[in-house]
């Protein structure tokens, strides 16, 4: 069974924001792992932070001269600054209990059988605002943990993108892909509108 990077959706309004990215991670400093840079296959870099758990998976298996397809929280402050928090690392052979060898192959092609690709998001969030000259979009994602630890719990994504103005606070699911440091929306579809009368 291969596993898929990105979950299925078990709720309808299921906040997530979550992707794929191909590179190689360079760490600020051999001392300190969990910060650096993603390079991608074009050799664009992203800001990058490695969680705990995907942490001690870096220490024990990746080679640092690899590429891997990184499993990815994106996070931005507009359409410039895409930062990276990596929760995995999706390795079908070597981390995943993938049964075929013979497959040692294109994991590219693997990822288009689950109708995946580099560079994909999915980002599922209340629409907050529109901004039409600029062609930007924000989506509000909220965060399921109901830690009171957490500061943010809730945050935004800027994205490249149209969507009608009627459409705002409608609880949305985006496909979104990566150019440069832009998230650019692909398509979307309406989960739930108006989610603010319903509060």
């Amino acid at each position: 069974m291969l596993k898929n990077p990105i979950p299925q959706v078990t709720n309808k309004l299921q906040y997530r924001a979550i992707g794929i990215v191909n590179g190689k991670f360079i760490p600020h400093d051999g001392e300190q792992l969990n910060r650096g840079f993603l390079i991608d296959n074009k050799g664009g870099k992203i800001e990058t932070v490695i969680l705990g758990k995907a942490l001690s998976l870096l220490k024990k298996h990746i080679d640092l001269k690899e590429s891997y397809y990184w499993v990815v929280y994106p996070k931005n402050k507009n359409t410039q600054n895409l930062h990276l928090q990596v929760a995995g690392i999706w390795d079908p052979i070597n981390l995943n209990d993938f049964p075929n060898k013979s497959l040692k192959t294109n994991f590219s092609k693997l990822l288009e059988e689950l109708g995946l690709k580099d560079n994909y998001f999915s980002v599922r969030g209340e629409l907050v605002f529109v901004n039409t000259q600029k062609k930007e979009i924000v989506i509000k994602i909220c965060s399921a943990m109901k830690s009171k630890n957490l500061k943010n719990k809730n945050f935004k994504l800027v994205i490249k993108g149209e969507i009608s103005l009627e459409l705002l606070n409608s609880f949305i699911s985006l496909d979104i892909n990566r150019d440069g440091n832009a998230l650019k929306l692909v398509r979307f579809e309406v989960i739930e509108k108006n989610l603010s009368e319903k509060n």
